[in-house]
């Protein structure tokens, strides 16, 4: 049976869970499709690209009356590679799919990764339209399925299932790499040293970690967080910086920037969390309970789903810094806690989301689609 021929498409300028998935998709599904993937030359994706036997395509993103000129661009690419399928990540590229798909020969079917919520109804025109010329969905949790289906008018809705994202199988390091690591990154190792691992903005809820802190540390707790991730913009940044200055809280705050991997950062943290405002799913969570450490996320979003409270990871109230502290202060506390839901945690997610599961999952609904 010949290879189908897909185009991996994400636009998006950021980096983060949802433009890396698209990465992983287009390398894990190399070995059983032609796959291409189309990428924002003026974002950051290439360098996972570059020098890689990976194909790939970077094109501007133009939005407004520029659209269409991307469009144009998208549908040469998918004549040229006889793409028969559509893989988009970003929401903002719908339009732009669907305008190449109505300007090219080939017409492939057009499949999202639904990683947004969805919170009003897409009853008008456009929308209709829009959703006419998709022919899949794949929300990443039950509960962005159940916003599909509720606010897409079911005369135009595309088919919708469920696909969790996955975890890569870790590299897992030795004692000895643990603590030059630790080292590196200057940890105190007399301390319990919280990871956090996202863009730095307000919605992922730094602040709530700079918070719950430095209520820890007024309490006689020894307890650091270290923080992964760009800034969207560095001026949050710089008022972050301000804020811990002002507590009075330097020694217990660290900015370690961006890592491109950072499966090694979790497993020297005691604890990881994930404290966004809203969080579709939770790809952080995920990577740290494969490799074994215990998790804390807020208890909104698809993070319910992932963390079985008290018995996978901890689960907080969602924009509570205070509720936030207990639950870290739960594991300062109690090593066998602790440890325990790390073992757990790395236990379901090697059962529910590892990417080797998931993707093979991904390649069997695609190839039944052509």
């Amino acid at each position: 049976m010949s290879k189908k021929n897909l185009l991996e498409l994400c636009l998006s300028p950021d980096l983060g869970g949802l433009e890396l998935y698209m990465v992983r998709c287009a390398k894990a599904l190399e070995e059983d499709m032609n796959v291409i993937s189309v990428i924002n030359a003026e974002g950051k994706l290439e360098q996972y690209y570059k020098d890689t036997p990976y194909r790939y395509e970077a094109i501007k993103r133009k939005s407004g009356m520029g659209a269409y000129g991307t469009a144009k661009k998208l549908a040469r690419i998918i004549d040229e590679n006889k793409t028969e399928i559509i893989h988009a990540h970003w929401t903002k590229d719908l339009l732009t799919a669907v305008l190449a798909k109505k300007l090219s020969t080939h017409k492939p079917r057009i499949v999202q990764t639904r990683n947004m919520t969805m919170t009003r109804f897409k009853d008008d025109v456009y929308h209709r339209w829009l959703y006419k010329n998709i022919s899949l969905m794949l929300p990443v949790t039950y509960q962005v399925k159940e916003q599909l289906e509720h606010f897409i008018p079911q005369k135009v809705r595309p088919k919708i299932e469920v696909l969790y994202m996955g975890s890569d199988k870790p590299e897992l390091l030795n004692d000895e790499e643990v603590k030059e690591l630790k080292d590196k990154l200057g940890f105190d190792l007399e301390s319990f040293n919280v990871g956090m691992v996202g863009r730095i903005n307000e919605a992922k809820g730094q602040h709530l970690l700079i918070k719950a802190v430095e209520l820890l540390v007024k309490k006689g707790l020894s307890v650091n967080a270290y923080f992964v991730g760009h800034p969207m913009k560095e001026s949050y940044l710089e008022e972050l910086k301000h804020d811990v200055k002002s507590r009075g809280i330097e020694q217990n705050i660290h900015f370690l920037g961006f890592m491109k991997n950072p499966h090694h950062f979790y497993q020297i943290c005691d604890a990881v969390v994930l404290a966004s405002m809203r969080e579709t799913f939770g790809l952080v969570l995920i990577e740290a309970m494969q490799v074994g450490t215990a998790v804390i996320g807020s208890n909104s979003g698809g993070v319910v789903e992932i963390i079985d409270d008290e018995k996978t990871g901890l689960l907080f109230e969602n924009q509570n810094y205070e509720d936030l502290a207990k639950k870290i202060e739960m594991l300062v506390g109690d090593i066998h806690l602790k440890e325990n839901l790390a073992k757990a945690g790395q236990e379901k997610c090697q059962e529910k989301f590892s990417n080797e599961k998931q993707f093979v999952k991904l390649k069997s609904i695609l190839e039944e689609m052509v």
